[in-house]
């Protein structure tokens, strides 16, 4: 596996990815998190993922040359609450479901904290969905995070979750 920044010609990939999130979500009837709909298919969402490729947050992890995960470095949304210390805050991260198994979520996750400790920052935090069976909370937690705090954005539960490195690293 390799990790590399991504650009404007990921988004098709990165959107993908997205929709083969949510076609697995659908099919274990857990559409809180993203729907139940490709979300290739909303504007809104599109436009957020070239977004993404337009800055130099964008991290794309390939298998075998084929784009299998995708990781948004950048600041937090207005809906999270800022720290008063430098961070790496992971913005999204996304598997595409043919590679599932394969630790490309981890892969990513250790490239963040990589890129902090090459920063000397000491804090690397993420947000996700914190409803359902809370599966994705514990997916961050046994990867070396811990919570923080809660948030909603309407009625869309999320989750705070920071993993401390150490100084000097």
């Amino acid at each position: 596996m390799i990790i590399r920044d991504g650009n404007l010609g990921d988004v098709p990939a990165v959107l993908g990815m997205f929709d083969s999130a949510v076609a697995w979500l659908t099919a274990q009837g857990r559409t809180r998190q993203w729907g139940s709909l490709p979300l290739s298919a909303n504007p809104t969402h599109v436009e957020r993922v070239t977004s993404w490729a337009r800055t130099d947050g964008m991290r794309i992890a390939e298998i075998d040359g084929e784009p299998a995960g995708c990781m948004v470095l950048g600041p937090p949304t207005d809906d999270i609450t800022p720290v008063l210390e430098p961070e790496v805050y992971i913005r999204a991260l996304v598997i595409d479901q043919r590679f599932r198994g394969r630790d490309v979520g981890a892969a990513l996750l250790e490239r963040a904290s990589a890129e902090a400790a090459e920063q000397g920052i000491t804090l690397v935090r993420v947000d996700c969905y914190a409803g359902d069976d809370g599966r994705l909370v514990t997916y961050y937690e046994s990867r070396g995070f811990t919570r923080t705090e809660t948030f909603s954005v309407g009625e869309w539960p999320g989750q705070i979750l920071q993993m401390r490195l150490p100084a000097g690293t």
